[in-house]
This record gives structure tokens, C-alpha cells and sequence, in this order.
């Protein structure tokens, strides 16, 4: 007898679905599976039959053929477990295949099993339960562990499984299993932060730089001597950034979910993602890819988010490279022979670096020990065309300690997240039907219908431009930054741009005018 039990397989953050055929023929006894499938989904055999037997079920003395299609998909992972399973009892006779308002045929299984039965959690619940609910199907069979996350989904249910005997008994029409429901805190969450921006002190024109990348989503590079506050203030944009949307929300949880680094019984990812990796890390671990299936890297669990990268210029000059299409696209696209994944890569990118390799170089209170050419080799690190996509460039200076010893009340982050969602509220309505979010993202064609400058705009871009050498990707970046400062200002018309707006944005261009070597 074949039975067919519908299980899928996570490809990047999307599901396809995978039919599990289950053969029993006659002949010498074996278990064989076909179908592409990867070293863990052949070891299945060994723990299905372990778990079947230490659960009093019978494992079958006959040939088993397991299929799974589509052939041409590489099938991955421990998922595949409990669908094998029950295929194997329902060829068997040991469970049905239909009963009272239900079918086999109406249900995806997903699930690892321990050799006692036990059912363990698995990668991508929640792109496996977008694709079951795309499918049609009445319900979706999964962990317990995983019941959150996929329950966000609406139009399908979710059937938590703690162990295999409770599937079975549910299939043989002798317990029902009840339906997760959403976490009741999924409609409102209060962000707590352990930091504020008002523990910061001095570093004003720094803060309100970050305000403004915040504001439009631009990225930024802070260039300043050791101890002067980067890291300090680079992990607090965090608490200023602009709550995430359904629609952000879901989509991160769905990268965090295929790479199964959801925390156990969590539902959607509510707080902007803040990713640091270390300097040491290699461009696959940046950008994605790996050996086998494709993974997705650095960026694209900072979606929606900050991708902070430290020491800038001790990065290798080749992962800082595979950085400028995934900064420029907004996507992240690893081809491989047999398949081609694309993950979305929206961040905003913090940068920090020193001036030079012992970093006094430019401070008033300490001498730089570098020689010209050491100073002209480390910011060779950072290619013009790299610089291009970061938007704000900008100078943190040594705090005074007159800064240190002031007791002034300076901004919390809530005041400027109020400023920052406002902003952002102006730029949703502005691009309301276009799939942009922040000013950042901004195509050629929506800055000529919303960044629209007079003449005295035109004359002061021109001299900055031809005196500076800049690209048209530069007066691009300036134009969007003006954009943002003039919706932090409440200046929503197209023309409202000034050019005091624009001279802020071109203050922010700081290596541009240093004119690098």
C-alpha cells in the first residue's frame, strides 16, 4: 500500500511543499529513500523505527520506499521524521487515513523525532505554515516548541505535538489535539531597552546625525579617536528606532525562524534586530551561503534593522566589498547549481573607524605616531564605491570634560522616537502604494517627485559637487538625507526642502570634503 503524507521544506525564508510517498512491497526487507535527500533525512529510517518500536508500534517486516517530491529539491534537515512516521504506520495499516471531517490529505507534518518518540522542535515553522495555509490545507501538524510562531499565521490551524503517540492516537480517532492560539501579548509589546540616549554626554551634532539616519533609514559612518563614544552611541540607536509594522515583523521572523534562532515558544520578532559581528568574520558569514543549502548571513538577520560593524577598516577589504550590492539592492541573492535563494537585506548600517591605526590622528590632545603612508593604507580599506552607499559620514570628537561633569538634562530616546515615528509617519504616507519604508530607499523616480529644490538649492549643490569631485550616487545620498531633515522639521511638501536643509546634509559628507587620499 502507498499512502502520501505532505510535509515541505524550507528554501531560504519561503516553504515548498514536499510529498512524502511511503512504499511497502514485497521482497527482502530494506528502507531505502530517494528524492535528494541529505545525510540527516537518511538517518531518518534509524530513528523512525527505533521510535515506532519504543513506542508498541509495529515496525513492518517488508520493503519501504520513501519518496520524496519533488525529486529535483535537496531535502535538508530532521523535519522529515514524523511525516516518514506516520507515512510508515498508515502504509501499515496502523492508522487511518481519514475519519470524521478529516483526511490525511488535509494536514502538513513536520517534526524530528528522538528515539523514544519524543518530538523535537525543527527550523522554519513559520514559513511552513504560510505555505500550508497557501496550499489550502486545513491544518498543520508541528512541535510544541514551534506552536507559537506558527500560530501567528491566520486561516490555519496549528496542531501542537509533544510526542508521536499523541499523532497516532489523534489518526486512530481517540484524542483530539487542541489548536494553538496566538500569544494574547502579540498585539502590544512595550520596548525595554537597558541603555538610553540621555546617558550620553556631549556628542550633540553626533546624536542628531543619528537621529536623522534613524528618521529616513540612511546609513552611517562615525569616524573618531578611541574612547570618544562610537560604540557607545551606535548600540543606542537601537531605542530610537520607529516601531516595526505586521508586515516588517513577520518577515524578520521568518528569516529568524529558517535559521531556527527564535527562542523556544516565541512568537513574532517585535524589536528591530541589532547585529554585531566581529571584524573577524568571513564575507559567507556576512552575506550568506556555506557549503550544501544556502544559509542566510549577518545582513539579513539585520533586517529591518541595524547591521553594526566596528573597527571598520580591520574588517577584510573583500567582505567589506560583498557589501555593496546587498546595501544597494536591499536583497541578498546566492546562486548555487542546484538552487538560487534570495533573502531581503534591508538594513541600516552602522560604521565605526579611528582616523588612523593608533587613532589620535586630528586630536588636539594627543599626537598621531603614523606616518602618512600607514594612515593612506588603512583608510585605503574603504573603497569610494563603499563609501558612496553610506549616507552620513560624520566626525565624534573627544568629550571635553566640561561634556563629562554637566548634570543637564539631555533627550531621552523616547522624546527622539517620538520625533524619529513622526518622521516616518510622513514618509509611510508619502510612499503609500510604493513598496518603500523610509527615505533611504528612495528610487530615482520617487526623488524626483519628492526631493525638489529651488535655484539657491540647485547653485549650492553645483559648488559643493564640481569642488569636491562628488558621484551622482553622493548628490543622490545628500538629496535623500535633506529629504529626511526636512520631515524631522515637519516640512512635508515636495519643494519644502531649503537650502539650510541641504547644507545640514552636506555636514554630513565629512570624508568627502576631507578628500581622502
Amino acid at each position: 500500500m502507498i499512502s502520501t503524507v505532505t510535509s515541505g521544506a524550507v528554501l531560504g525564508i519561503d516553504a515548498r511543499r514536499i510529498s512524502v510517498e511511503v512504499d511497502m512491497g514485497y521482497g527482502l526487507q530494506g528502507f531505502e529513500t530517494v528524492g535528494l535527500p541529505d545525510g540527516a533525512v537518511r538517518e531518518a529510517r534509524v530513528r523512525v523505527k527505533s521510535a515506532l518500536v519504543n513506542c508498541e508500534l509495529e515496525w513492518p517486516v517488508k520493503r519501504i520506499t520513501v519518496n520524496m517530491a519533488p525529486a529535483d529539491i535537496r531535502k535538508d534537515g530532521s523535519c522529515f521524521d514524523v511525516p516518514i512516521a506516520v507515512g510508515v504506520l498508515a502504509s501499515s495499516g496502523q492508522i487511518g487515513v481519514e475519519g470524521p471531517g478529516w483526511s490525511l490529505s488535509d494536514f502538513m507534518i513536520v517534526g524530528e523525532l528522538s528515539l523514544t518518540g519524543e518530538v523535537r522542535p525543527v527550523r522554519g515553522a513559520l514559513p511552513l505554515a504560510i505555505c500550508a495555509r497557501d496550499l489550502g490545507l486545513k491544518a498543520i501538524a508541528l512541535p510544541r516548541e514551534n506552536a507559537a510562531e506558527a500560530a501567528v499565521v491566520e486561516g490555519i490551524e496549528v496542531l501542537p505535538i509533544g510526542h508521536l503517540r499523541e499523532l497516532v492516537a489523534f489518526f486512530r480517532g481517540r484524542e483530539a489535539i487542541e489548536a494553538a492560539a496566538p500569544r494574547p501579548d502579540e498585539e502590544e509589546i512595550e520596548e525595554r531597552y537597558p541603555f538610553d540616549f540621555s546617558e550620553v554626554r556631549g556628542q550633540e551634532s553626533a546624536k542628531r546625525a543619528l537621529e536623522v539616519a534613524a528618521a529616513g533609514g540612511h546609513n552611517v559612518l562615525m569616524v573618531g579617536v578611541p574612547g570618544s563614544g562610537k560604540t557607545m552611541l551606535a548600540r543606542r540607536i537601537s531605542t530610537i528606532l520607529p516601531s516595526m509594522s505586521f508586515e516588517e515583523s513577520l518577515e524578520t521572523t521568518k528569516i529568524y525562524s529558517s535559521m531556527g534562532l527564535l527562542s523556544e515558544g516565541g512568537g513574532l520578532v517585535r524589536h528591530r534586530p541589532f547585529r554585531a559581528p566581529h571584524h573577524t568574520i568571513s564575507s559567507v558569514g556576512l552575506v550568506g551561503g556555506g557549503v550544501g543549502m544556502p544559509r542566510a548571513g549577518e545582513i539579513s538577520l539585520a533586517h529591518n534593522g541595524v547591521l553594526f560593524l566596528d573597527e571598520l577598516p580591520e574588517f577584510n577589504k573583500h567582505t567589506l566589498e560583498v557589501l555593496r550590492q546587498p546595501l544597494e539592492d536591499q536583497k541578498i541573492t546566492i546562486s548555487r547549481s542546484m538552487v538560487t535563494l534570495t533573502w531581503p537585506a534591508s538594513v541600516t548600517l552602522i560604521a565605526s573607524m579611528n582616523p588612523c591605526p593608533c587613532g589620535y590622528a586630528g586630536d588636539t590632545g594627543r599626537s598621531c605616531a603614523c606616518a602618512s603612508h600607514q594612515i593612506a593604507r588603512y583608510q585605503s580599506q574603504l573603497s569610494g564605491p563603499l563609501l558612496d552607499r553610506i549616507d552620513i559620514h560624520i566626525d565624534v570628537p573627544a568629550v571635553r570634560y566640561r561634556d563629562l561633569k554637566e548634570a543637564g538634562q539631555a533627550d531621552t530616546s523616547a522624546a527622539i522616537r517620538q520625533r524619529v515615528q513622526r518622521a516616518r509617519d510622513i514618509q509611510r504616507d508619502r510612499f503609500e502604494g510604493r513598496p518603500l519604508h523610509c527615505n533611504a530607499q528612495m528610487r530615482p523616480r520617487e526623488m524626483k517627485a519628492f526631493c525638489k529644490i529651488d535655484e539657491a538649492g540647485h547653485g549650492l549643490l553645483e559648488r559643493v559637487i564640481d569642488r569636491l569631485g562628488m558621484s551622482a550616487r553622493t548628490h543622490g545620498r545628500i538629496l535623500k538625507v535633506a529629504r529626511t531633515i526636512a520631515d524631522l522639521a515637519g516640512a512635508e511638501a515636495p519643494d519644502a526642502i531649503t537650502v539650510e536643509h541641504l547644507a545640514e546634509a552636506v555636514q554630513y559628507r565629512i570624508l568627502d570634503r576631507q578628500q581622502r587620499p
